[in-house]
């Protein structure tokens, strides 16, 4: 992990450090896959008050955190924005055609099962 050098920065993996099964962990939870999802259909920064999570804030913080520290997402502060990206460059270099297949995956279940997203 990077050295935080103040509250505002965030750690993140390097790249040699993100491990297939903290992605994969990351990946298994319904609400981050739809995270990603949102995050891979915009691809561009979001900020965290972009989603719309059916769950507290301080359960959407906790999903957010482990989507970082399992290397899937990069977050920064921009003001008092904190916003986030997918580590798709990482992810493709690490593991080609994983994320793209997970999103695939994800999309054919959300429209067997009716979903709009």
């Amino acid at each position: 992990m990077t050295t935080t050098t103040s509250p505002r920065v965030l750690e993140h993996p390097t790249r040699d450090q993100i491990r297939l099964e903290e992605v994969l962990h990351a990946l298994a939870d319904a609400v981050r896959l739809q995270i990603v999802r949102d995050m891979a259909r915009e691809d561009t920064e979001l900020s965290c008050s972009y989603f719309d999570l059916p769950v507290t804030k301080s359960t959407t913080t906790h999903h957010f955190r482990v989507l970082r520290e399992s290397g899937v997402i990069r977050q920064m502060y921009r003001g008092t924005a904190k916003l986030n990206c997918l580590r798709r460059s990482d992810l493709d270099a690490l593991f080609p055609g994983l994320l793209d297949s997970v999103l695939s995956a994800a999309g054919a279940q959300a429209d067997r099962e009716g979903e709009t997203a």
